[in-house]
């Protein structure tokens, strides 16, 4: 088991507790902070809610979180150590200090939000920039900064937990994305200490407009589309000039004087007062889970970060003498205005479960490249007992008839808490895709098929066969 260090246990270093913990990590959180624990758990609340829902597999049985006031034990035995410790650099010198004099070859990684790795490194410390966007739970960029044999490792520290690294080409002040967020917080701010808008409608104009489109696409490609057939080139002479134009304050920087302090806060009252931090913190998780699931989809951006992350995940084993095909959390998607899981919601859970038997005996991705595939042609489903949103579900497949072109699976949807919640019985065809009709599958897939046939003949099947309202 790897063990993870976090010295300072606020809002960035909460979020990197979730991060690990949740993906099997023992997690050591020093901070003096007597309220760290309660403000730690809070985050973890949310983490545990949303990291999970991003994927179709489960991620690993979380490690053991546990509470120092001592650094040196803190970090004793960890493999890595990230300092999220408050953006002061005589603060976060002052932590490797320590840290160096226990543990001498430890990597440390820092999430500064502006110091370059050569200030950080000053004094002979093996630091690197490994700087989180909020919440680190469930945004995957990690900009890297620092000696390249240290990145080199930090690169693939983080891939291992679900994140995606971006080594800067040179070492610069506030890296890359907080530069952007800098700017357009300027304008903001200049927006509205001149009138022209409120905190609620520069929300809006982000959110509502290129907001959206910098989230799946980025600002190179959003101005290519732009440019339309004719190209980037076409883009740039038509829309460069303005440039020049006296649009914008960027090089300004207007005074936050309490007149402007006193606007900002009230109307960002007004905007979001009705809400607490914690629903607010949730309901941007919620959009930033369905956002990503989207881009899993196109397999683009986020989404493509997380497909690939899950690829590496365990998948299989076995239940009850069954195969697992598959095991997952129920994202909040799935929830239905009565609070439980909604009807449909256990198909698809179903047909991710046949999707597991079938990788089992062959029929991958290049399978069905190869032009066959099997077709559902009926189902039955059987409700037994409430899931919940964050519930874990495990499903284990057996194959009821698996001879000629037939392959008739039941799948039993398991509860964490052992529960049999639902069982689905369905009935595929073997077809080639090119004709549409069905066929015999290639022998490979006839042969696994038949051998777990034979090994689940002897089990009881309790509910298959049986009509609507038949609860047997």
């Amino acid at each position: 088991m790897s063990k993870a260090a976090i010295v300072g246990g606020g809002v960035i270093g909460g979020g990197w507790a979730a991060r690990f913990l949740l993906n099997g990590w023992d997690v050591a959180v020093f901070d003096l902070d007597p309220e760290a624990e309660r403000k730690i758990s809070a985050v973890l609340t949310n983490a545990r809610r949303s990291l999970p829902s991003l994927y179709d597999r489960a991620l690993p049985p979380e490690g053991r979180l546990t509470f120092h006031a001592d650094l040196a034990e803190a970090i004793d035995g960890a493999d890595w150590v990230q300092e999220s410790v408050s953006e002061r650099l005589e603060v976060k010198l002052r932590v490797y200090r320590e840290i160096s004099r226990h543990a001498p070859d430890l990597l440390i990684g820092s999430s500064t939000s502006g110091f370059k790795a050569s200030e950080l490194t000053s004094e002979g410390a093996k630091v690197v920039v490994v700087h989180p966007f909020n919440p680190v739970y469930l945004l995957p960029l990690i900009e890297l900064s620092g000696d390249p044999a240290l990145c080199a490792r930090a690169e693939i520290l983080v891939r291992s937990i679900g994140m995606y690294p971006l080594t800067l080409r040179k070492e610069n002040d506030a890296f890359i994305g907080n530069r952007f967020q800098e700017a357009v917080w300027r304008e903001a701010l200049w927006m509205i200490r001149d009138g022209y808008a409120t905190t609620a409608e520069v929300d809006e104009a982000i959110r509502l407009g290129f907001g959206l489109r910098w989230g799946q696409m980025g600002m190179f490609e959003t101005y290519r589309i732009a440019g339309g057939e004719a190209g980037f080139e076409s883009y740039l002479a038509q829309f460069g000039p303005s440039l020049s134009w006296p649009w914008s304050k960027l090089t300004d920087v207007p005074e936050l004087d309490d007149a402007l302090v006193r606007q900002i806060t009230s109307q960002s009252d007004a905007q979001s007062g009705m809400r607490s931090i914690r629903e607010l913190e949730q309901m941007r998780d919620d959009n930033l889970v369905g956002f990503i699931r989207s881009l899993r989809h196109s397999g683009t951006a986020a989404g493509k970060v997380v497909l690939d992350h899950e690829a590496g995940l365990p998948e299989g084993g076995d239940h009850l003498g069954l195969p697992i095909t598959s095991s997952r959390q129920v994202p909040q998607t799935w929830t239905d205005y009565n609070g439980h899981m909604n009807e449909a919601c256990y198909l698809e859970a179903g047909s991710w479960a046949t999707d597991g038997l079938m990788r089992r005996i062959g029929v991958d991705a290049a399978y069905i490249s190869s032009g066959y595939s099997f077709f559902t042609v009926d189902t039955r489903l059987r409700y037994l007992a409430e899931v919940h949103a964050g519930d874990r579900l495990t499903i284990t497949t057996q194959v009821l008839a698996g001879e000629g072109r037939k392959m008739q699976l039941f799948h039993r949807i398991w509860r964490g808490d052992g529960v049999l919640s639902a069982t689905i019985e369905t009935l595929l065809l073997h077809t080639d895709l090119a004709s549409r009709r069905s066929c015999p599958p290639m022998p490979a897939v006839a042969d696994r098929l038949a051998e777990l046939h034979a090994a689940h003949a002897g089990m009881s099947a309790e509910g298959a066969g049986g009509a609507v309202g038949d609860r047997g």
